[in-house]
């Protein structure tokens, strides 16, 4: 068992805790979420991908996400997951963005999709 994250409580006012296949799905949206320079002991740990929320779409704009984020992705969580596929679309705003992968410890195939609007 690890902490879910977001970090909560459960009903006995414990830290909550997570199974081992939405903890790897938890740290591939920590990446994905989080900013570089968010962490001070690791200013360059995440993807940047909130700031290209209200950039001008398209083809090249997408391609150039895509491949932050498997790069991202690769860096920081290459040895639990093999990234497989990233897709990212934005649309009014919203990112929505599906990453399959698979766990390297069990050769368990995922897809984990995630929506952020401008404002999270």
């Amino acid at each position: 068992m690890a902490l879910d994250y977001p970090f909560g409580f459960d009903a006995r006012g414990r830290s909550a805790a997570t199974n081992a296949a939405d903890h790897v799905r938890d740290l591939v949206e920590q990446v994905l979420f989080t900013a570089p320079g968010e962490r001070v002991n690791r200013p360059s740990f995440g993807s940047g991908l909130l700031g290209l929320v209200f950039e001008p779409g398209g083809d090249a704009l997408a391609a150039a996400t895509q491949l932050s984020i498997q790069a991202a992705l690769q860096q920081w969580l290459g040895e639990i997951i093999q990234v497989d596929d990233v897709a990212v679309a934005a649309e009014e705003g919203t990112l929505s963005i599906e990453v399959r992968y698979t766990v390297r410890r069990s050769q368990e195939r995922r897809v984990a999709s995630f929506a952020r609007g401008g404002a999270a």
